[in-house]
Formats: C-alpha cells, structure tokens, sequence
C-alpha cells in the first residue's frame, strides 16, 4: 500500500491529524465511534485508484489532540472540522464524502450546513435516534451505556449495549420503519456492542485476512479511543436532530446507506431507512453490517464507487 501523505490542520480548539493518498477528485472518509483514519486503511488503496482519498483522526482522537480539556463533543463542531479540512484539500469544490456511523451523523450535517463544493455524500447507518418512530428506549439504552462506562469502565459499557441490542433484537425489527426488513437481511445481534463501540475493528485485526499495517497501529489507538467515544459522543451525537429541511433541498447529493447484515440492529440501521424514507432518496444496500468498512473492505469499496460514480 502506497504511504499516505500526512499533513495537520489547525482547527479551533485542535489540531487535526490528516491523510490523503491517489489523486482524482477529493474523497473525504469520516469515521465513527472510537475509530480513526486506520479505519478505511483496508479500502484505502482501492478507493485511491480513482479519488484522492482524505482520511483523518478526529478532534481528541488518536493523533488529534484538543488545545483545552475533553468535554462532550458537539456533532456541528465535527462538521465545521470537515468542512476546514475540505476548504484545504478540495478549495475548487467537487468532493464527495463517506461517513461511518458517528460519521455519518457528521456527514450529514455537513451536507445540511455546508453543502457547496459536496457532490455527493454516503450515510452509513448514522445512529440518529430522533429519527426513529420510537426512540425512547434506544435512548435510554445509551445513557445507560454511558453510565455504565463512567461507573465501571469500557467492559462494562460494551457488555450493556450488546445486552440491551440482544435482548430486544426482534422488538426492534418490528419497530423499524415500513420496507427496513424487505431491505435488510437478518442476522443475529451477537457482538453487536462491540460493533457499535468500535471494538470489532480491534478483533478483526487478529483474524481473518492479514489487516494492513495501519490497520493494526490503528486498534491500539482505537482502545485509547474508547473513553472520549463513551462519555462524551456517544449520546450527544446519537441524539442530534438533523436538520431536515436543509438536507431536502440537497436530497439528491445524499446517499443514506445500511449493511445488508445489519438488520435487527435499529439504533443503526433504522435511521438510515428512515431518512430515506423522509426524502425520497433510497436506501443504498452496503456488503457486511455496522463495520462493514472492515469487515469486507474491497466489497464496501467496490460498492462505494459504484455509489459514487
């Protein structure tokens, strides 16, 4: 795999670590949960056949340091992130985004607050729980997954959210916007937290096809990760509201996107079906589930381009 050129930007109240690689027009890849640039490191050199590829670690994340103490992370703060880092890499405009879960919920709102120079934006099962019909009880199983991290730390938390994905599996599925189940094939919700928390990626690297080298340097990092994602993003990001007014009238540069295995798992796959659902867009069907970025990379990658193209 080609070495990444690697840059840092200033942002206000960070410094941004970034990688970028190919040429062709600019491909922003935002990741979600706990995880960092090393998330799309699989996919990376696919992509980079046809885009110049721009990765990058988060504010407080991995090699992102704040200037100030942590605090609970703001979604619009994230987006004027992304939005810097393209005025950078892609001041001519014409750039594309795909955000992962957490960001895909920044993604979004990029798309809603800053839509000039995107020409297309994937979503991929950002869990925006306001979306959903009733969003009560996934609501509360994520503060409770918070709560559970700050008393008794990450094993905890993640026991909590795949128990509380487990135990109501179905009733979520019966939950799930008209048209979800024909849409999403089933699969059990077994390691389901450690889907959503990140920790998949971390286990994937040990097994399977041997995972490139930045791939392994990022689970390392990603278990750092794990506190800032727990206590300070996962519920205020879950609970954002997108607004739905601005992304209608850019409907059609936005891409809502779920895994084919993800059904059942309604905090991420429902809000996609649901925003498709809102604007009239689609739902674009994605190899794998949550994390299917790492799990199939070439087939997340074949399927992005084709989404792309």
């Amino acid at each position: 795999m080609t070495t990444p050129r690697t840059g840092t930007l200033r942002v206000p109240g960070a410094t941004l670590h970034y990688e970028v690689r190919g040429s062709g027009p600019v491909l922003l890849l935002i990741p979600g949960g706990a995880a960092d640039a090393g998330l799309y490191a699989g996919m990376a050199a696919d992509l980079a056949a046809r885009h110049t590829v721009v990765s990058y670690d988060p504010r407080g994340l991995s090699r992102s340091p704040l200037d100030g103490p942590l605090t609970d992370q703001r979604v619009e703060v994230w987006s004027d992130d992304a939005r810097r880092l393209l005025n950078l890499l892609a001041p001519d405009g014409g750039a594309s985004v795909l955000g992962c879960s957490s960001g895909a919920i920044v993604a979004v709102d990029l798309l809603a607050r800053y839509p000039d120079g995107l020409r297309r934006v994937v979503a991929h099962e950002p869990p925006l729980l306001e979306l959903l019909p009733a969003p009560a009880p996934h609501r509360r199983l994520f503060a409770e997954v918070r709560d559970a991290f700050r008393a008794e730390g990450v094993g905890a938390a993640v026991a909590r959210l795949s128990e509380g994905l487990g135990a109501h599996a179905a009733e979520e599925a019966d939950r799930a916007p008209e048209g979800t189940a024909d849409r999403l094939d089933e699969r059990p919700a077994e390691r389901a937290g450690e889907r959503a928390a990140g920790q998949e990626v971390e286990r994937k690297s040990g097994q399977e096809a041997e995972p490139p080298p930045e791939a392994r340097e990022s689970a390392a990092r990603m278990h750092a990760n794990m506190p800032v994602f727990l206590g300070h993003m996962l519920v205020p990001f879950s609970s954002f509201r997108p607004d739905l007014t601005a992304l209608g009238a850019v409907a059609d540069r936005l891409v809502p996107a779920a895994g084919r295995e993800s059904r059942g798992q309604v905090p991420f796959s429902g809000p996609a079906a649901r925003m498709a659902d809102l604007l009239g867009t689609g739902l674009a069907e994605f190899p794998g589930g949550h994390l299917g970025a790492v799990e199939h990379p070439k087939e997340f990658a074949e399927r992005l381009l084709a989404v792309l193209a």
